[in-house]
């Protein structure tokens, strides 16, 4: 089954890092967040996967195109210009770099991507959030329904920290607990290649008439993720991830060095 992987968006949000670079390519411990990800979908055996290009896109082929030789010690004869790898930590992947436009919004994106894959199930996430899901569970979930589409629903960190009291006594004291208001999109869809028949053209939202038309349906359902998630949207999310990864305590690491 493939994976497929929304990094074609503008990262307006993020203008600190995006002016040179897509945001998919920021770095959380020397690592693009894109390759956390696919690192997560990895972890449990998917492998394959097709990202969506649009802003700075060439940036991403630029980084997958160079990185077998970037992960591995060289030896370069000068006068041939011939390179010979001395070793091989590559992961095992293949990554299809499917051009979406420049600016296609992301229904327009998920629909070409549906078409690229083809008649098959396919998951799709944002290039630019995390969590410790387990992906095989989400697939039994969303089988177990029949639908065309299963979204998974995820509380965000709170803005600020909690207090409990016993008392005038602080009874607990927790730094952006996971206790967001309600449950918001978190990404990390199932979808059946039946998706595009919801999707019109390059100017569709995806998050509102398809996921809308969807649910009035009967055909979206939702895989509650009451675990760690995190998006990255601002510098002080990218602060907040790279912190977790330098004290080694972030969630998201499912995989084995």
């Amino acid at each position: 089954m493939q994976v497929a992987i929304l990094a074609g968006g503008l990262g307006t949000r993020l203008q600190e890092e995006t002016t040179v670079k897509p945001k998919p390519l920021v770095e959380i411990g020397g690592r693009p967040i894109l390759w956390h990800i696919m690192k997560i979908y990895a972890a449990s055996g998917f492998k394959e996967f097709t990202i969506a290009l649009g802003y700075k896109g060439e940036l991403v082929k630029d980084y997958f195109i160079n990185y077998y030789y970037r992960a591995n010690s060289l030896s370069v004869k000068l006068k041939t210009g011939e390179v010979a790898v001395r070793n091989n930590n590559c992961e095992d992947w293949t990554v299809n770099l499917l051009d979406t436009g420049l600016a296609t919004q992301t229904g327009g994106r998920v629909k070409r991507l549906a078409e690229s894959i083809g008649n098959e199930t396919f998951m799709l996430t944002y290039g630019d959030g995390v969590a410790n899901i387990n992906i095989n569970k989400l697939l039994e979930f969303h089988y177990s329904h029949g639908c065309v589409a299963t979204v998974t629903a995820v509380r965000p960190p709170a803005r600020f920290g909690g207090i409990s009291f016993n008392g005038d006594l602080v009874d607990r004291f927790e730094e952006k607990p996971q206790i967001g208001e309600g449950w918001i999109n978190g990404g990390f869809f199932v979808l059946e290649p039946e998706i595009a028949n919801y999707i019109d053209g390059d100017d569709i939202i995806f998050e509102k008439e398809p996921l809308e038309r969807l649910a009035e349906k009967g055909q979206l359902v939702a895989y509650r993720h009451e675990d760690f998630w995190q998006c990255m949207d601002t510098l002080r999310d990218v602060r907040l991830l790279e912190s977790l990864w330098q004290e080694g305590k972030a969630p998201w690491k499912v995989w084995q060095e």
